[in-house]
């Protein structure tokens, strides 16, 4: 399985870089943290250690700190974020 091919990777693959680096405050490792449940029973590797408690603030607060309107581009970020688990989950069946 080619991770790169699956929608939404180019925000999902660096956030599973900066999770694994313990870099958990950018875009990428917040939905890394959203999803981390999710992504887990698909078969990546996500170490729990590096993930923050309610991600889904600090993922909007992070959003509220570089635009001024954050709530478009904050559901645009859980669609592809969505989109990339639908299309992880069908890979693995």
């Amino acid at each position: 399985m080619n991770l790169n091919e699956l929608p939404g990777s180019e925000l999902i693959l660096p956030g599973l870089e900066d999770i694994h680096q313990g870099r958990n405050k950018t875009i990428g490792s917040l939905l890394i943290s959203i999803a981390s449940v999710r992504l887990t029973a698909a078969g990546l590797d996500i170490p729990k250690e590096s993930l923050i408690s309610e991600p889904e603030l600090a993922l909007y607060a992070h959003l509220q700190n570089e635009r001024e309107d954050a709530y478009p581009y904050y559901n645009a970020l859980l669609n592809s974020l969505n989109s990339f688990c639908v299309a992880l989950e069908l890979t693995k069946d």
